[in-house]
């Protein structure tokens, strides 16, 4: 019987290793997590869970009963120093070393943190990753308090989002020119800046972050543009890198994460890779996907694999987005789009449909689930309506669908 260890227990671990299980593997199998709680959901963290509206044992994506059930060993609190690829072990920080027939990395990623150099460091600047991010920054979420977001992407946004709502003054600065630069039209950014001011976000675009300024705790900003800001928090919201450490220290291949084949399987043969830390190729690229999604259905495809399935994980990337009381749904990848369409929905429902040439990416949905489950279907089947059909709100989605 194959004895098969997974370095990293989040949601991509969890999933995997309940796929073996669900799979028929009967050999020994062993989760092993940093973190000193049991693998549980992120995204309620900076929304349900921050608010006080979900309790801690909610998150968790199992009970521990089901480990249990599953003859599932899972070591939490553990942090591994390396594995050896050619000895096929893993060394713990006890020194402790465990042997395996099987690796598996769902190792994940880490928030990008501010460079102590500009007061990085100093108490009350915070990321939002972890539960213990999430236990920090709750007590600063009281009316009246100031917030400083650094960082204009979707996980600054979901923070000024939970601040403004419960009553903090919210300050978001964005060095790029404007906020989503990197994953999001300009269409969806707008609509995303009004939705924030007009629930008395400050956004302030193209200026960076100078320095932070306080002594024993972060009193405030100096911005590039020379004004200052006060604050009682920061939150870091300028992206996440995936935990590449323990790869590149044992040799494996890394190109944009933990290279893995369109299999999950890395450069050595017995060590798979999956979730936050691992490229896959996709459409002649070699791409990372940072999602929900991509963690529970890639680290399935590659239980599968490990098992002799020897399938290929095809993609179908969608997220999501909680700001206030707008949800937004995104379906496929817009990399490489040349034009966005843009289709009204009822009441202040909108989304945007990102096309290269005649061919449909990906889809932006606001509060607008029949489109955004329209586009997802039209993606996934390789079908791509005209723009102008699209564009007409006359044209019912259910006819969109008979392109």
């Amino acid at each position: 019987m194959a004895n098969t260890v997974v370095i990293g227990a989040g949601q991509a671990g969890a999933a995997l290793v309940a796929r073996l299980r669900a799979k028929g593997e009967t050999g020994q199998i062993t989760l092993i997590g940093e973190e000193p709680v049991p693998p549980y959901q992120r995204p309620p963290l900076s929304k349900a869970y921050l608010l006080g509206e979900m309790e801690e044992e909610r998150l968790y994506l199992r009970q521990d009963s089901f480990y249990a059930e599953h003859d599932i060993t899972v070591r939490t609190g553990v942090r591994v120093t390396g594995f050896d690829p050619a000895a096929r072990t893993v060394t713990l920080e006890s020194g402790e070393v465990l042997h395996y027939d099987r690796l598996a990395l769902t190792t994940g990623s880490r928030p990008r943190r501010l460079p102590g150099a500009i007061g990085g460091d100093l108490p009350g600047v915070l990321t939002m990753r972890t539960l213990a991010d999430a236990d920090a920054m709750r007590p600063y979420l009281k009316p009246g308090n100031g917030l400083l977001v650094v960082g204009g992407g979707y996980i600054g946004l979901e923070a000024a989002a939970v601040a403004a709502k419960s009553g903090m003054r919210v300050t978001l600065v964005e060095a790029a020119q404007r906020i989503l630069g990197r994953v999001a039209a300009p269409e969806t950014a707008d609509w995303f800046r009004q939705l924030h001011r007009d629930h008395g976000v400050q956004v302030i675009e193209n200026t960076g972050l100078t320095r932070l300024t306080g002594t024993d705790h972060v009193t405030g900003a100096v911005l590039a543009d020379g004004s200052e800001t006060a604050c009682d928090v920061v939150v870091a919201g300028i992206g996440i890198a995936p935990n590449l450490e323990l790869a590149e220290a044992a040799g494996l291949t890394i190109d944009n994460g933990i290279a893995t084949d369109a299999r999950g399987q890395t450069s050595d043969p017995s060590i798979w890779a999956a979730g936050d830390c691992a490229s896959l190729p996709y459409r002649g690229q070699r791409i990372r996907l940072e999602s929900v999604q991509n963690a529970i259905d890639q680290a399935e495809a590659v239980a599968d694999n490990m098992l002799g399935a020897e399938t290929d994980y095809v993609p179908k990337p969608w997220f999501w987005s909680d700001q206030y009381d707008v949800k937004l749904q995104i379906a496929g990848l817009n990399t490489g789009y040349d034009r966005v369409v843009t289709r009204p929905g009822e009441g202040q429902a909108v989304s945007y449909w990102y096309y290269c040439g005649t061919e449909l990416l990906a889809v932006d949905a606001m509060n607008d689930p029949r489109a955004y489950m329209t586009g997802k279907r039209l993606i996934e089947s390789g079908r791509s309506p005209d723009p102008a059909r699209v564009a007409d709100p006359a044209v019912t989605v259910k006819e969109l669908l008979a392109t």
